[in-house]
């Protein structure tokens, strides 16, 4: 197999999705399943089934899709290595970022990285902190930027800390919660958890939650346009002084703080490229940005 066959094996065996898979390889489907063809032609085997949706690895196609994701792995190596040799910061640097950093952070961050370091090529993963958490696992990524703390014994460094915060349209007060209109929306599980323990302690009943959204960004609007409030961290609503913010406490009377750190393997130094980047970050007064 070559190069080409390894990026096609591994992302359709991520997608499970000839359509998706096509799009992402810049393919049309019919030359995409022709290649499928011809090396199930050339190993003597079936690689995938189609299903009602999508389609299914054979245990002999699986074998191919993980060698092929080794593979993958093995020429990242050999060519950061390779980049790794030069005196000067070249290279790609592969990063994973939480979904909120990603948008508020991230850009202003690789703009002064790139001005600094204009010949490195940056390649930027985002999603939940439990993906990125994953994607650093299986050494997808150099570096993640996540929020709360996750099992890790490499390196890791707190870049700042929020308060949680109830950000409401109007006054009100704790006693009336349970009665307002609450906006939710999609988070990981460290902080769905803390926000869920905090409320348990402090109420009996649920709260009214009356929308429901994918994004902090997308609650937050509906928060400055009246529809209810909502519990986030406090840097989410740092430009909106037209809302009422207060921070909750625990069970000991303290704050509520939710932390972001950027995790990265100690092996990962050893390449100009990431500790360039590292080097950076401690320059940067990240929660300022």
């Amino acid at each position: 197999m070559h190069l080409q066959d390894w990026q096609m094996l591994s992302t359709l065996y991520d997608t499970e999705n000839i359509t998706q898979a096509a799009h992402q390889l810049f393919l049309t489907q019919p030359t995409l399943t022709s290649r499928i063809k011809k090396l199930e032609s050339y190993y003597g085997i079936q690689i995938i089934m189609r299903k009602r949706r999508g389609i299914a690895f054979t245990p002999e196609g699986e074998q191919l899709a993980h060698h092929a994701q080794h593979m993958l792995q093995e020429q990242r190596k050999i060519e950061e290595k390779l980049d790794n040799m030069k005196n000067q910061v070249t290279g790609t640097l592969r990063v994973g970022v939480s979904n909120f950093f990603a948008s508020n952070k991230m850009p202003k961050l690789l703009q002064l990285f790139k001005e600094e370091y204009p010949d490195v090529e940056c390649q930027v993963v985002t999603g939940w902190s439990s993906e990125m958490h994953r994607l650093l696992l299986n050494h997808d990524v150099h570096i993640s930027f996540i929020k709360g703390n996750y099992p890790w014994k490499e390196r890791k460094q707190l870049l700042y800390e929020e308060e949680i915060c109830i950000a409401s349209p109007w006054e009100f007060s704790w006693d009336e919660l349970p009665e307002l209109p609450r906006i939710d929306y999609y988070t990981d599980d460290h902080m769905r958890m803390m926000v869920d323990n905090w409320w348990h302690h402090h109420y009996t009943q649920s709260p009214n939650i009356t929308i429901h959204v994918n994004q902090v960004e997308t609650c937050k609007e509906m928060v400055v346009h009246g529809l209810g409030y909502a519990v986030v961290a406090n840097l989410v609503v740092r430009n909106n002084p037209e809302l009422i913010v207060k921070p909750i406490i625990d069970e000991n009377n303290e704050l509520i703080k939710r932390q972001t750190w950027m995790y990265y393997p100690e092996d990962a130094l050893q390449m100009n490229v990431v500790r360039a980047f590292v080097d950076f970050i401690q320059t940067i007064d990240v929660k300022s940005l």
